[in-house]
């Protein structure tokens, strides 16, 4: 389990590296490089526009890539999905300037960020059923938790190279050339990672599945028929999540610097230092819903963010670092309170046949509605002079919709009188109705 816990980490930390590469640089210099015509508010609302792309893409590659995991098994996913997603945030490192190629320029971008979101799109379902498929039903929670923690190493290796650079380089270097380096750093993460799936076996679920012929000859259109429900609550759920982590991690570097006049390495520093904190304590989390229950630990965490946002606003505005930390930190536990248990529960929530399909667009539906907006709905609320508390409304309203949606969802954690999923536990789950 601690090989096959690591192989899925490395995984998704390539995976996201490459994701979240795209929107630091969509927060600090793809908007005068790529439209510089616009106003610098409508350059930032255009940047991350094409930012938005890949979360519309993401649902699509669940489509793509969920139906080959069901059918013909979870590792061809892993490779397939990662190989498209490091393609194309390497080429996107090649792309000229708008000055340049002119309006082409930004319709590459626009076309090279789709395709990242389609190979992410894939990558998280046949992550986490890698571990969930292979963990004791009584630790799933816990090896299904190593996963989550990929993002938050992806999103420090690429900010750290961000971070890096932009001390390093004046604005004109940086600008010109700085910015394209930790895309064609891509490359060597993707070879990396594609020496170290093709190594690995499929998961004995799978296996079981394809040895009684039980595979579902059309998962995507099982999960649209039966699941439709399920999918809907776990997407409207996890929302909250992906506006959160956005709002720290995108909205929060353009507004500090272009709206606040901090310095571009202190909020990155800022920002990185939550994101580790974060990492280190999701398999504690994740542990917690072995004891306590999926659900509750999800209900908890939109509380949390209830609780939290204004304030977070209130500690953003003051531009001192120590208290914008305390603001990220309090929101991005919040939202690892909820995210490290999805990796198990959302698997479970579905049965196996379909698991790959149903789970991952759930999960990738959510991006859409919580990560692909926040950015521009943000920004937008956050062009006056005072402070953006309809930030802090916005973000508290999703956090309430998902609450809603999480408390219609079932418990899942396998006890002693819910037992192994995948049979007796998931079994009355398979029509989708049972669930809601």
């Amino acid at each position: 389990m601690a090989r096959l816990a690591a192989a899925s980490l490395a995984g998704t930390a390539i995976e996201f590296y490459d994701f979240f590469v795209y929107g630091t640089a969509a927060a600090l210099v793809l908007g005068p490089l790529f439209f510089p015509t616009f106003s610098p508010l409508a350059g930032t609302l255009a940047a991350f526009g094409t930012f938005a792309v890949g979360f519309v893409a993401r649902p699509l590659g669940s489509m793509l890539f969920g139906p080959i995991g069901d059918r013909y098994g979870r590792r061809p996913v892993l490779i397939a999905s990662l190989l498209l997603t490091g393609l194309a945030t390497v080429a996107v490192g090649f792309v000229p300037a708008y000055g340049t190629i002119g309006i082409a320029a930004p319709v590459l971008l626009l076309v090279l960020r789709f395709l990242q979101g389609l190979g992410l799109g894939g990558e998280w379902g046949g992550a986490v059923l890698l571990t969930a498929e292979h963990a004791p039903p009584e630790r799933r929670g816990l090896w299904s938790g190593f996963p989550q923690v990929g993002p938050a190493i992806g999103f420090l290796l690429a900010n750290g190279m961000m971070l890096a650079l932009s001390a390093a380089l004046d604005e004109g270097e940086f600008r010109s050339w700085g910015w394209r380096v930790p895309f064609w750093g891509a490359g060597l993460l993707a070879g990396a990672g594609l020496l170290l799936r093709t190594r690995l076996t499929e998961t004995p679920r799978f296996r079981e599945l394809a040895e009684r012929d039980e595979r579902a000859a059309a998962p995507l259109a099982e999960v649209v028929r039966g699941h439709w429900r399920l999918v809907l609550l776990t997407a409207g759920g996890l929302a909250v999540g992906y506006a959160v982590f956005y709002t720290v991690t995108t909205w929060s570097l353009a507004y500090g610097t272009e709206r606040l006049g901090v310095a571009r390495t202190t909020l990155l520093g800022c920002v990185m230092a939550a994101v580790a904190v974060k990492g280190v304590l999701t398999p504690l989390a994740a542990h917690l819903g072995d004891r306590f229950g999926r659900r509750p630990l999800c209900l908890a965490g939109c509380v949390a963010t209830v609780v939290w946002m204004f304030p977070l606003i209130a500690l953003l505005r003051t531009g001192q670092p120590p208290l914008m930390f305390l603001g990220f930190l309090g929101a991005l536990l919040a939202f690892i309170t909820m995210f490290a248990v999805t990796s198990a529960y959302l698997p479970e929530l579905f049965e196996a046949r379909v698991r790959c399909t149903g789970a991952a667009l759930g999960y990738n539906l959510g991006g859409v509605l919580g990560g692909a907006l926040t950015p521009i709905v943000a920004t937008a609320l956050s062009h006056g002079d005072g402070p953006p508390w309809g930030v802090a409304a916005y973000l508290t309203a999703v956090a309430l919709l998902s609450l809603g949606c999480f408390a219609l969802l079932p418990e899942t954690r396998p006890t002693a009188d819910r037992p192994e999923d995948g049979r007796s536990a998931v079994r009355p789950l398979e029509t989708g109705e049972a669930a809601v």
